[in-house]
């Protein structure tokens, strides 16, 4: 099964990361070709399409012109070890065995609004461009114009083998993808809290969850769906109740 995470905000350039290895984005032409336009924003135009303080908006706007490919170990970082967000915490990228992430780097896919469809070991810089964002480059009007059918592609192309696709990004990024022309079965786990007599979704448990699903599914090896069902990290259980074929659902509390 093929696992697709949504990227971070919150970056770690500073920390190494665990393994030397790395690959190569397959898609740097359009990166190179977003920061060449966000490069032409001032900065009163990049604050408010991408709703940032002034300070993240230097910070993003020094990020852009530092932008250097090619990219190497010197200049960039692995992306499953850069990101450092709720669900980077749940999958804890830092404490995988070298074998963990080989088989993280064939099953796990990451989306990002710059860099498209990412590899775990791919290197990249630091950024912010959010797939929401709506950056209007040539004849697209915003970054799902611009990624849906090269990311979509991509997908099929892994799925011919990998057959499931695990949806576990969040819906800003996961609504990139053209599902119509997806050739795949795909599941989509949900994470509720119990709250009250209900159970929830709780954006920050669940970001998190998705990261430990993830993990979970790297650690066991899973290739069947049903064997999902047996996630029981951090107190969640699969709740049959509540769960459909293509969204098994998973409470706690």
């Amino acid at each position: 099964m093929l696992i697709i995470l949504s990227p971070a905000k919150k970056l770690d350039f500073e920390t190494p990361a665990t393994t030397k290895n790395f690959t190569l984005l397959s898609e740097l032409d359009k990166s190179k070709a977003l920061i060449k336009e966000l490069r032409t924003y001032k900065p009163k135009k990049i604050s408010k399409l991408m709703k940032l303080s002034d300070s993240l908006t230097e910070l993003n706007i020094k990020r852009y012109k530092n932008f250097s490919p090619p990219f190497s170990l010197e200049n960039a970082k692995q992306a499953m070890f850069a990101f450092k967000g709720d669900t980077y915490v749940g999958l804890d990228a830092e404490t995988m065995s070298k074998a963990d992430i080989n088989y993280a780097q064939k099953h796990l896919k990451i989306l990002s609004g710059l860099y498209g469809l990412v590899n775990p070991l791919d290197l990249i810089q630091p950024y912010r461009l959010e797939m929401g964002t709506k950056l209007a480059y040539q004849e697209n009007k915003n970054l799902y114009d611009f990624w849906s059918e090269t990311i979509t592609n991509q997908l099929n192309t892994l799925l011919k083998k990998e057959k499931t696709l695990i949806n576990l990004a969040s819906k800003e990024y996961f609504s990139v993808i053209d599902f119509n022309n997806i050739d795949a079965q795909v599941i989509a786990p949900v994470f509720k809290e119990k709250k009250g007599e209900e159970f929830k979704i709780v954006s920050f448990y669940a970001k998190k969850a998705r990261g430990m699903m993830s993990r979970f599914i790297i650690d066991n090896r899973i290739k069947d769906i049903k064997d999902l069902k047996k996630f029981d990290v951090d107190g969640y259980a699969y709740n049959k109740k509540l769960s459909t074929e293509l969204e098994p659902v998973f409470t706690r509390g």
